[in-house]
Parts: C-alpha cells; structure tokens; sequence
C-alpha cells in the first residue's frame, strides 16, 4: 500500500508539473510577439490564360476557396500579391483557379510557397487615395501613422477616423476601412502601436492585449484633436477593437469619440484565450492555469510581463455599462479565433447602443474579404444614420 501511495503521489507530481509547464508554455504564447509566419500555402502554378490575364492554381482549402478578395505574401513577406475570384477548380486534382487582381511587390511567377492572408492593401498606394507619412509621440519615441485626406470633403473634414489593427498584425491591417471613411468625408489616420514592428516597442518587448498598448492610440486621438478633429470613429480590428472599447470608457478624450465600428472584435480576452486553448486541445484547467500566470505578478519571470494582465479591465462583457456612444459589431460565426457568441452577448447586453452586423462564415477579421462591397455599404449606412438599429444583420 504504501509504495502504491508513493507511485501515486509520484504520478500526481509528475501531472503536476506537466500541467504547470504547458500553462506555462500557453502563457508566453499570449505574450511573446511571433515575428516570423511560416509560409504554408504552396503555389502550384502562376499563368496567364488566353486573354493574358495572371492566374494562380493552389490546392483547394476552406481558405483558398471562399469567396471574396485576398492576397499572398511570399519571398520571405516582401512579395505581395492581390488575389480575386475563384475561376475554376478541378476537384479530381484538389486544385482552385483564382484571378491575379495586383502584384504590388516581388516576383510571383517564381514563388512556390506563401501565406494566405486578408491584407489586401500591404501599403496605401493601391487604394489610390491622397495620405501622408506622419509620427505619433508614444512614451518610449514615435509611433508612424498613414494619415488620409478625404477626396469627398471641402472646406476640411472635423471628422475623423482612426483606423487600429489587430494583435500580431501592422496598421496595413487597418487599411480595408479607409475607402468608406473617405467617402464619408472623414479625414483617416491608420496608426502603429507598441510591439508591432512598426512603433517603438514597450519596455518588456510584450504584448499587453490592449492593457497597455490603448495609451498608443489614446495618443493619436489627442493629436487628431489637436489638428482640428470634433467626431472621432473608431474603427477596430480584433485587439484593435478592444483597444476602442478602452478608450471609449476610460480616455480623457472619450466625448470626441462618436461611434465605434468593431470587426471582429476581442470582447472578452479571458473567454477569448481560453476557447482558442480548447479548440487547440489544451485542457481547459491548463488554460485557466495559463490565465492566472498572466495575471500574477509573482509569474513575471515566465511571461517576462512588467505588470500582470488585469482580465477583468480586458472584459467588456463586465463593462459595458461603461459605454455610451454607438457601436457597430461586425462578426461572423465561423470566426475560430474569437468567438462569435462572445459578441452576440454584447449586443444583447447593449441593445440601444449596439448593431449586430453578420456576414457568411469566414477567417477571423476577414469579413470584408468575404464581400468587401457588402461590408463597405453595409458599413457606410449604418455610419450615415443615427440612431443605430439593435436589429442583428446579415449579409
């Protein structure tokens, strides 16, 4: 008995401290920004067909298969390309045709290997729209930012819209929105934060999940007000959205801030984190584990945090009282990485403030891929009227 009791108790440390390790593995996963993607997708063949318009053959995925606009990075990410309709497919050899709208960067017709991607704008210059290079004083130095000029305004513009990319991501991210904000008249400034290869990093070199990196785009907001702007829209992708959410219920300058256009937005980083735990087969208990090494200050040595992540002021499911200008949610539910249900909540909790806005199953943060002219009217109405309707749409 007793060496059965010291084999268990043997066996319960050994659990243990597997548990502990991959919580803690999970943890710094959050954390530690990932600065190079691998380049998965093959690129079977590049042609042009008998009106010498480009074409690219891929294997048929769930991804390359949707419908809508996308783009390939590849060369090792300074070779981009936009891609366009399905043309065909042959399902006998598991292979999809798109058209080849742009190639903005290297040689495609040589790649055999890239990433598929929603950024279909790598930089301004294929949205064809007047901008400038400015910088945003940040703590640690200057964070760049794209700043357009509206075509359909006179007079200038004391709207504008900020535009706010997503964890992992740069502000070339945020570039889907801006052709609606300049046909609104907005004056439009994309912007970088702390961590994101673009913007001086934060001291610890870590991602905060918003925490910290608010105080970045807070900064644009004071500098668009001090050129002028009376209305500011947000418009948030992913993180970017949680970052909305912040600075509409915390920043000394909330009362410019008039609407929010969310896309597929973090609502919730604790019920966030841990879905993404699980539907990577992660235990459940080993991602709360995770959490709570985020959030302590005594587990900094294993996240290389400066200060723990406080999850209750990352929930705006628990917040969202807070709130008090209209908010447009713009999500689908095939979304792996953020969950749908996570928003629809939201909108149910806020129903006079909060518009639902559904589109057919897609990538994370890709619904304006999936039909880039419904997201643009889709979006562009609800801005033009007030007040919103709580009624979900689909698109």
């Amino acid at each position: 008995m007793r060496r059965a009791a010291i084999a268990v108790a043997i066996g319960c440390g050994i659990a243990g401290a597997a548990a502990f390790l991959a919580a803690a593995y999970f943890a710094r996963q959050v954390v530690v920004p990932k600065r190079q993607r691998r380049e998965d997708l093959q690129i079977r063949r590049v042609f042009h067909d008998a009106d010498e318009t480009l074409m690219v053959e891929l294997p048929a995925t769930a991804r390359t298969t949707a419908p809508g606009r996308y783009s390939i990075w590849f060369s090792s990410g300074t070779g981009h390309a936009c891609i366009g309709e399905i043309v065909s497919s042959d399902d006998a050899a598991g292979t999809v045709t798109r058209l080849v709208e742009r190639v903005d960067s290297g040689d495609l017709k040589t790649a055999t290997a890239g990433i598929w991607s929603g950024y279909v704008y790598p930089t301004p210059h294929p949205l064809g729209l007047p901008y400038s290079d400015v910088e945003i004083p940040v703590e640690n130095g200057m964070a760049p930012a794209w700043k357009f000029t509206p075509t359909q305004a006179s007079g200038g513009s004391t709207t504008w819209a900020i535009h706010i990319h997503g964890l992992g991501g740069s502000k070339a991210g945020a570039l889907r929105g801006v052709p609606v904000a300049d046909r609104l008249g907005y004056t439009s400034l994309v912007v970088s934060l702390r961590n994101d290869r673009d913007a001086p990093a934060s001291a610890d070199g870590r991602y905060h999940l918003g925490q910290s990196e608010w105080h970045d785009v807070e900064a644009a907001v004071k500098y668009v007000v001090g050129q002028g702007a009376r209305q500011i829209v947000l418009f948030g992708w992913s993180l970017g959205a949680s970052i909305a959410l912040q600075l509409a219920a915390t920043s000394e300058f909330r009362h410019h801030i008039s609407r929010l256009v969310l896309n597929a937005p973090v609502i919730d980083w604790r019920s966030t984190l841990v879905a993404n735990a699980v539907s990577s087969k992660l235990p459940r208990q080993v991602a709360g584990l995770g959490l709570k090494i985020l959030g302590s200050s005594g587990t900094r040595w294993i996240t290389g945090l400066d200060a723990p992540l406080s999850f209750h002021t990352l929930d705006f499911l628990a917040r969202a009282d807070e709130l008090s200008v209209p908010i447009l949610v713009i999500h689908n539910d095939g979304d792996r990485s953020t969950p749908f249900a996570i928003s629809r909540e939201f909108v149910t909790r806020r129903p006079e403030l909060a518009t639902l806005l559904t589109f057919a199953s897609a990538e994370h943060t890709q619904e304006w891929n999936s039909d880039p002219d419904g997201w643009d009217a889709a979006v562009e109405n609800w801005l033009r009227n007030d007040p919103p309707s709580s009624a979900p749409v689909s698109l």
